[in-house]
C-alpha cells in the first residue's frame, strides 16, 4: 500500500481525536490497524523476551526459596541489593468433572446435600442450543439470558 503524505502513523494516533481517527479514508485506517497488530506484536515478543530474562536471572533462586519454605508455588521475596523481586508460580488446579459428578450423586444417594460441598453449575453450550427443537428451546428460553462483548472490527483490502 503506498505511503500517503502527511498521513498520520500509528504513533499519532494519540494526539488525534476518535473523531478524526474515524474519519480517515479506510485506506488509511487498514493500514493504522495493520500497525497496530504489528505493534501489538512486537511488543508481546519483547515482552516475553524481557520475562524470560528475568526467570532466568532468578528463578533459581525463587524455587530455591520456596523450597526452604516447604512450598511448590505461590509467592515469595528475593532481594537483589535495592529491589524486591517477587516471585510468584500461581497454583492451577483442574477437577475431573465426571468424577465430581458421581461424587455429588453419592453424597445426594447418602442423604447429604452437594452443594455444602461442592460448587454446581450448569451450561448449555451454544451450539447445541441452536440445534434443539423449538419446543425444547422454548422451555429453556427464560433460564437463558443473551448479552454482547465489546464490538470488534477487521479492516481487510480486497485488493489483495
Amino acid at each position: 500500500m503506498p505511503q500517503i503524505d502527511n498521513a498520520p502513523q500509528f504513533n499519532d494516533l494519540d494526539r488525534l481525536s476518535l473523531g478524526d481517527i474515524a474519519a480517515l479514508p479506510t485506506e488509511m485506517l487498514l493500514e493504522l490497524q495493520e500497525a497496530a497488530r504489528a505493534e501489538t506484536a512486537r511488543v508481546k515478543r519483547l515482552r516475553e523476551r524481557f520475562e524470560a530474562a528475568i526467570a532466568r536471572r532468578y528463578g533459581a533462586a525463587a524455587d530455591a526459596e520456596r523450597a526452604a519454605r516447604d512450598k511448590t508455588t505461590g509467592t515469595v521475596r528475593i532481594e537483589d541489593g535495592d529491589i524486591t523481586i517477587i516471585a510468584d508460580l500461581p497454583k492451577k488446579v483442574a477437577w475431573d468433572q465426571k468424577r465430581l459428578a458421581e461424587m455429588a450423586a453419592r453424597i445426594r444417594a447418602a442423604g447429604d446435600d452437594p452443594a455444602e460441598y461442592l460448587d454446581i453449575t450448569y451450561r448449555v453450550p451454544e451450539r447445541r442450543y441452536a440445534a434443539w427443537p423449538q419446543a425444547l428451546r422454548e422451555g429453556f428460553a427464560d433460564a437463558r439470558t443473551e448479552t454482547t462483548g465489546k464490538p470488534v472490527f477487521r479492516l481487510e483490502s480486497r485488493a489483495r
